[in-house]
């Protein structure tokens, strides 16, 4: 437990350090912040800030830099930092511009967020909680395979060859299709299994393979994000000319970011922060990540995030992320709203 002094002037090398990107002396803490001690004792609660992980120096004589513990800290002790008011009703403005454009709104929160904070932003779309039956068509290939084709809400496609016990005629399919679409039209997978009708041998087999594919769409992660700002992490001091950036850049050109990030945060609502080797994966264990979730959670749920160094702006990034994601918390449920009103 530290004390409140420590805890001062622990708070006080962070945020110098997350300023300037140098090692932080101790009379720079004297002179900047004010704090009514010697350098003296303010270089012993270095010393055990050092001891005990929160901070580390490049050498005996060099001045401070945060570790991921002091990180830790500090933004425990940031409690719920909000955006100016002034860029609030900004943000408020540009969006409800393009209201009712759902690509719109994703590409502009993470070009709003990467010019905010001087970082990487990630958007994805929501993906619904679960996919919603449109409409089935079968088209017979040969005496006992047919084509699977099933189209869901937001026009999303799958395709699935089936073979059957025997032979089925294009007239029987036609039949079996035209039955599915009246009885499951809108209906998410949940509730279509829950359904007790009575199915023919080759509607089982329909029926069967229909499930298979909404399941493999509701198990699918989020599409491809809207990325900005990966050159704001290139004028960083901390990725100049090393393998962390190139660890970055493959998983970008990879397309691996995004479930590289899932892998370490919780499903859970509200703004999460992942700092340094928290991240499981390694990759980016020399980065940190603020990520929360966005949407109704039982309609649809989006991710948006920031990453960049270990050394950024949390409290910025934090309101920031906040801010925009309650924006399009509103947004979607309202959009989402409407379309349930339309069916």
């Amino acid at each position: 437990m530290l004390t409140n002094r420590a805890q001062v002037i622990l708070n006080s090398i962070v945020g110098q350090y997350i300023t300037r990107a140098i090692p932080v002396p101790s009379q720079s803490l004297c002179n900047e912040y004010g704090l009514k001690v010697s350098p003296a004792t303010i270089r012993n609660e270095m010393a055990r800030l050092e001891d005990e992980g929160y901070i580390t120096r490049p050498h005996p004589s060099a001045g401070s830099i945060p570790l991921d513990k002091g990180y830790r800290h500090y933004v425990e002790s940031l409690g719920s930092p909000e955006l100016p008011s002034n860029e609030q009703l900004m943000i408020d403005h540009l969006f409800h511009q393009v209201e009712g454009e759902l690509d719109k709104w994703v590409r502009l929160a993470a070009t709003l967020i990467a010019q905010l904070v001087r970082n990487m932003a990630l958007v994805t779309t929501p993906k619904p909680a679960h996919c919603e039956f449109r409409h089935l068509e079968l088209v017979a290939l040969q005496d006992s395979m047919a084509l699977v084709v099933a189209i869901f809400h937001g026009a999303r496609v799958r395709q699935q060859l089936i073979v059957f016990d025997r032979s089925v005629s294009q007239a029987t399919l036609t039949v079996a299709a035209n039955r599915f679409n009246a009885v499951y039209a809108n209906l998410p997978r949940p509730q279509i299994s829950a359904r007790n009708i009575e199915l023919s041998a080759v509607e089982k087999q329909i029926n069967e393979c229909l499930l298979k594919i909404m399941q493999e769409e509701d198990e699918q992660e989020y599409e491809e994000p809207y990325l900005e700002g990966f050159h704001f992490i290139l004028n960083q001091p901390e990725f100049a000319h090393s393998q962390q950036m190139l660890s970055l850049v493959e998983l970008v050109e990879q397309r691996r970011l995004l479930s590289t990030i899932l892998s370490t945060v919780t499903p859970s609502p509200g703004i999460q922060v992942v700092i340094g080797r928290e991240n499981k994966a390694e990759a980016i264990q020399n980065c940190s990540v603020v990520i929360s979730r966005y949407g109704p959670p039982q309609e649809a749920m989006g991710a948006i995030g920031v990453i960049g160094p270990t050394r950024m702006s949390y409290a910025r990034v934090i309101s920031t992320v906040g801010y925009i994601s309650s924006v399009l918390n509103e947004l979607v449920a309202e959009l989402y709203s409407k379309d349930n009103s339309a069916n």
